[in-house]
């Protein structure tokens, strides 16, 4: 032990803390600046050969992403052995880690964690690490590297990946029945899925956004195994020059609502966009008069969760499919799937982890956040029942198959969930426009306000109620109460202190006023910073 303990020592003072800076561990790892990031990265080297001890051996992945941050940004997460994100509980440990001041409390909670999770130190240690194709990646894993290595860990630099190959190769590590794990395993098990899903149908043209990212050579990497049946146009593949989601991406057309730069859009054609690591994707088209239409996570989800329970009942199995959701789900597309489909529908708090563990409880979960991400998860049983099924359907039972070995399962994946969504539609025989139709978005609007503590609001019912500040609540069931169809909730920032108001009505008009005028209460009565801004009523 006390070699060990020297080692990390002699390590950790080629990476001393910052001053007054403040790190915490969330639902996206760290992520920041990269000039900050090298103590961090020796810390999360550390925490994950503890992690990979606690769990008798077990591979360990870390991702170093910043996923849709501008270029100068970085960060680290780690991955659980079953491809899922790391528990919650642990998200704490990694917290403290970042904020030691000083290498010997460094040290100190190395063992301190060990001695709390009762892990044999003696237990040896595997960790795959990732990295998308940010200039500052290489020397943040050097970094991260030094940590595994002073703590014994056993390390496979994986090198430039999207954050789904990088969960998918965790899983198969830990799982070979999952696949091969490696890149070219994970391109082999999705392609072949596809080929078989869509075989006999009239192949589809695609153009891809893939944000100057590591989506860019991955997915042309792809198209290799895919032959004809896909055609792939790979746009905003630039990874040389430092323009990594600079007006392209998925979160730039999903925020902006318009299509990102680089390419024009012929009319009624079908295009996506990936995000900088490639675990979200939009997809949108211009119609005849060259209006942009934007097909988001809720789209996503109502288009693939309704073909799947088709397909089951199709196939006449007896599984409970299920679909989860956030407050900032569009009200219609929850209509659309509760009323019209009687799909069941829950609802979570924020963020993919707590989407993803919901989405566990059904036979088979659906789930995308607005923003893109999100994936489809089988239970053990359901994909005995589906590959073992020998009455029902035959087509339908087919689709099944196949969709389960073209999903990863892991983690939201723009290149898996963009074969899952042109299986649907080729199989539907619709364009983009047929999918846009299944329901009309509510309009909403999304105000971010600032305020002198964030911590001060406390959410409850899946955030969609604030219990604190006392009172505030109150107000806003009044405001929401005076539009057709209103719907209207208060959420903090978990970085920074903001609050978000979001808000949905029958019209433009209504759902503007109510949006302004929830964040004027919020101002008002819960402390907001600065000069009010004109627009709130």
């Amino acid at each position: 032990m006390s070699n060990v303990r020297q080692a990390i020592l002699d390590a950790s003072a080629a990476h001393p803390a910052p001053a007054g800076v403040h790190y915490t561990y969330g639902t996206a790892g760290f992520r920041m600046n990269a000039d900050l990031l090298d103590p961090v990265m020796y810390r999360v080297g550390l925490l994950a050969t503890l992690r990979s001890k606690a769990l008798g051996g077990k591979v360990i992945g870390v991702m170093v992403t910043a996923s849709h941050n501008p270029v100068r940004d970085n960060g680290v997460k780690l991955v659980d052995p079953m491809g899922e994100m790391l528990k919650q509980s642990w998200e704490g440990y990694a917290t403290q880690l970042a904020n030691a001041q000083t290498h010997e409390e460094v040290a100190d909670l190395y063992f301190g964690i060990a001695e709390e999770c009762e892990i044999d130190l003696d237990q040896s240690a595997s960790v795959v690490v990732g990295r998308d194709t940010r200039p500052s990646g290489e020397a943040l894993v050097a970094s991260l590297v030094d940590g595994l290595t002073a703590s014994g860990a056993t390390v496979t630099d994986l090198g430039l990946k999207t954050t789904p190959q990088l969960h998918f190769v965790t899983r198969c590590l830990n799982d070979p029945s999952y696949g091969t794990p490696t890149e070219e395993g994970y391109y082999q098990k999705i392609s072949d899925a596809y080929k078989t899903l869509v075989a006999g149908l009239e192949p589809l043209k695609i153009t891809v956004d893939c944000a100057h990212g590591v989506g860019a050579p991955k997915l042309r990497d792809l198209t290799t195994y895919l032959g004809d049946a896909l055609d792939v146009t790979v746009v905003n593949g630039d990874i040389e020059h430092g323009i990594l989601n600079y007006h392209v991406g998925a979160d730039f057309v999903k925020v902006n609502v318009k299509q990102p730069e680089g390419f024009d859009l012929a009319p009624n054609g079908i295009y996506c966009s990936f995000d900088g690591d490639a675990d979200r994707i939009v997809f949108y088209y211009a119609d005849e008069a060259g209006a942009f239409h934007l097909l988001d996570g809720d789209r996503i989800t109502a288009l693939v969760g309704a073909f799947i329970i088709e397909t089951v009942r199709a196939a006449g199995l007896d599984l409970q499919v299920g679909v989860v959701q956030t407050a900032y789900a569009n009200g219609n597309s929850t209509h659309y799937l509760r009323d019209s489909l009687q799909v069941p529908v829950a609802f979570t708090q924020t963020g993919v982890k707590h989407l993803h563990h919901k989405a566990e409880e059904y036979d088979i979960g659906v789930y995308f956040e607005a923003n893109g991400h999100g994936t489809v998860i089988f239970s053990s049983a359901a994909r005995s029942t589906i590959r073992n099924a020998t009455d029902g359907d035959a087509k339908a039972l087919h689709i099944l198959r196949s969709l389960i070995d073209v999903i990863n399962e892991t983690v939201g994946d723009a290149i898996s969930d963009m074969l899952v969504v042109l299986g649907v539609l080729a199989h539907r025989q619709w364009a983009l426009a047929d999918w846009d139709a299944l329901y009309k978005d509510l309009p909403s609007r999304l105000v971010k306000v600032v305020v002198g503590n964030r911590h001060a609001f406390k959410t409850i019912n899946a955030d969609t109620q604030l219990e604190e500040p006392a009172d505030l609540q109150a107000r806003i069931d009044a405001e929401v109460a005076k539009v057709s169809r209103g719907r209207s909730f208060v959420r903090p920032s978990g970085t920074e202190d903001v609050v978000r108001v979001y808000a949905e009505a029958e019209t433009r008009e209504e759902c503007d006023t109510l949006a302004y005028t929830v964040a004027g209460l919020v101002f008002d009565l819960a402390g907001g910073v600065g000069e009010r801004p004109a627009e709130f009523l």
